[in-house]
């Protein structure tokens, strides 16, 4: 009762100080800030680990390689891919297995030149991969794919192309005559566009029937890899000895965390350095706590003196203006924690408004990698927020608050 009348006195009566209102608005800020850094690491790691596993292999079987006699160059082709596929299908975790045939080449359309990777994979298969054949954002039907190619959207506007148009694929590694190699040129129809969500694929990959890619990179009989889809790519690692025995002994693994684990690894280093930062942003608005609570005790020597003379313990002081100072940090911590909330679950018309403030540059895809900002809120990310709030608030309310339960009645009422 007695921390409430004081928390609710006007500041002429000596309650709640200016220091306390500032206080309780840092601390505010403080975990606004915190809650929105976290989720948008978390909604950012979603969405790039997501683009990563819904376009591209969990798991690459390549071949150890074998060298070639005549030429020295190292074979990695898979010349039993058919069954080795089907071994590779049979171990338990996996949901698909697609040969593919690989190559970087160049893409020309009316004076345009792009240059891009080429991925030959079969209809059926192109259609399993779910940010490729299953996303939301494509043009055209997947269903026409084996009649021409499938292009990521990037190409398409590197190219100015659209569906029906022609792009010219050109490879350097071509047709073999008795004046050398040849380049080999040969023009496909657009039937497919689509958009993985990551702006490195979708301004490079360009996919292309199997059969039809064997013949264009002299693949014939053979594939150059197995892509590997499993049930639980987290835990992708249990399966690598499994698949090496159903690949065989000449196999060799390259999984999605080898491919991306450095970029991922700077992530977690760079979450956690901005969770020190913040939390000393919010250590720096809790200690405004102590400057308050400093002033109302300094106010309230009067009261605590008479308080005191009355039989009230020193333990009962304590507790009077410790509640004061946890009530700003209790409010603030709330306070943040619905800004923050906020901020996350409406992020996109935020992030529509300051893009539109900066005139549309304010996220480039192709430093970020994908196209927009995203947030999601964990449990546990607000959970640690709120903890590293109220705890804090209530160890820097501590000194002042036994500051004053300590305070001599006789010396608070000897000018009084």
């Amino acid at each position: 009762m007695i921390a409430w009348r004081y928390l609710r006195a006007k500041r002429a009566e000596g309650g709640v100080s200016v220091m306390t209102w500032i206080s309780l608005i840092g601390i505010t800020l403080a975990v606004f800030a915190l809650i929105a850094t976290l989720a948008v690491r978390s909604g950012f790691r979603a969405e790039f680990v997501d683009t990563i596993l819904g376009a591209n292999a969990h798991v690459t079987i390549y071949n150890l390689g074998e060298v070639d006699p005549q030429t020295g160059a190292i074979d990695r082709t898979l010349p039993d891919y058919t069954e080795m596929a089907a071994r590779v299908a049979d171990v338990p975790g996996v949901i698909r297995v697609a040969p593919l045939i690989k190559g970087q080449v160049m893409a020309n359309a009316r004076n345009r030149n792009a240059g891009i990777e080429v991925f030959g994979i079969a209809p059926e298969d192109l259609r399993s991969i779910p940010r490729i054949g299953q996303g939301d954002a494509h043009e055209g039907r997947v269903e026409d794919f084996a009649d021409g190619i499938a292009v990521g959207s990037g190409v398409a506007r590197e190219l100015n192309v659209s569906l029906g148009d022609t792009i010219k694929i050109i490879s350097p590694n071509g047709v073999k005559t008795p004046f050398g190699t040849k380049p080999r040129v040969n023009a496909y129809p657009v039937t497919y566009i689509f958009s993985a969500g990551r702006w490195d694929i979708d301004r490079t990959r360009v996919y292309m029937p199997f059969d039809e890619a064997q013949v264009f990179f002299n693949r014939e009989g053979v594939a150059d890899e197995l892509e590997v889809m499993v049930e639980e790519p987290e835990e992708v690692d249990k399966l690598m000895m499994p698949l090496l025995n159903a690949a065989g002994e000449r196999a060799q693994l390259w999984t999605w965390r080898d491919a991306s684990g450095g970029f991922l690894n700077a992530l977690e280093i760079e979450d956690r350095v901005m969770f020190v930062i913040l939390a000393i942003l919010v250590l720096i608005a809790t200690m405004n706590i102590v400057s308050g609570l400093i002033m109302l005790v300094k106010n309230k020597g009067r009261d605590i003196g008479i308080l005191r003379t009355m039989g009230l313990t020193e333990g009962s002081v304590l507790r009077v203006f410790f509640i004061c100072g946890a009530f700003t940090g209790l409010i603030g911590t709330a306070l943040g924690v619905i800004l923050g909330c906020l901020f996350a679950i409406y992020i996109d018309p935020i992030f529509a408004f300051v893009n539109g403030l900066s005139g549309g540059n304010a996220w480039d895809p192709s430093i970020r990698g994908i196209y927009y900002l995203p947030a999601k809120l964990e449990l546990s990310d607000v959970a640690s927020a709120v903890a590293l709030s109220l705890g804090l608030s209530f160890v820097v309310t501590i000194f002042p608050a036994r500051r004053a339960a300590r305070m001599n009645p006789v010396e608070a009422l000897r000018y009084e």
